[in-house]
């Protein structure tokens, strides 16, 4: 009951946000803000906010651009079965560059994810690229783990605009921790209720068997079903 009148404060703040606040001017740059609560964290395949039941997650994050170059951080609140110091809260920060070449968008930066313990916290180099397909957009994204060996995760992904206001999304890609691999999918549909508010309904799952958990998350894979409503300005 608590998580879900949290959920529902997050809800409200967040539609009242979407119509009143927009990214500003710094230093030559702009600064933007995003905030969204989802009825499920799902990274690569694999709940972050539960265990058995799914829990709902409250995210925000800011970003700066300046030219080419950007700088940001993210958070949200997770839930592991583990217990070596974990604050059930992740905060990853990020920089890079995003340069173009004639249709082509290109993605390049180090990510750092942080859990509370050093056992868990790790880094990522990311490339990725897109490129214009009829009306939508295909892409590809490799993300190489620089703190553990044998780790990293990459995908094909793409969009596509079903009406103005509707658009169709989805990714395929395999990750790998520790030399254990694992292949995963999503495939959602979005909704712009407004410029700076979104709805999202994604569905995601694995190919591993259910009765596998997923170390050091201790955590069975499953399908899922996530609802996320977002806020970006």
């Amino acid at each position: 009951m608590k998580n879900m009148l949290l959920a529902a404060s997050a809800i409200f703040a967040i539609t009242a946000l979407a119509g009143s606040a927009s990214a500003t001017d710094f230093a030559g740059g702009t600064i933007s803000y995003n905030v969204g609560v989802t009825s499920d964290y799902v990274f690569r395949g694999v709940s972050q906010s539960s265990t058995e039941s799914n829990l709902p997650a409250i995210q925000g994050g800011v970003d700066y651009s300046h030219g080419l170059f950007y700088v940001g951080a993210w958070a949200s609140n997770v839930k592991w079965d583990y217990s070596k110091g974990t604050k059930d809260l992740e905060v990853d920060v990020y920089g890079g560059v995003k340069p173009t070449y004639k249709d082509f968008n290109f993605d390049f930066g180090l990510y750092t994810y942080n859990y509370g313990t050093k056992e868990l916290d790790f880094s990522e180099v990311k490339a990725a690229v897109s490129h214009p397909l009829f009306k939508g957009t295909i892409g590809a994204a490799f993300y190489d783990n620089v703190t553990w060996a044998e780790s990293g995760y990459y995908e094909v992904n793409g969009s596509y605009p079903l009406t103005d206001k509707l658009s169709l999304s989805g990714a395929v890609g395999e990750s790998a921790l520790l030399g254990s691999k694992y292949s995963t999918a999503n495939l959602g549909v979005t909704y712009a209720i407004s410029p700076a508010l979104s709805l999202d309904v994604r569905a995601s799952d694995t190919n591993v068997p259910e009765a596998k958990v997923y170390s050091p998350y201790n955590r069975p894979y499953k399908p899922r079903v996530a609802v996320t409503l977002k806020a970006s300005f």
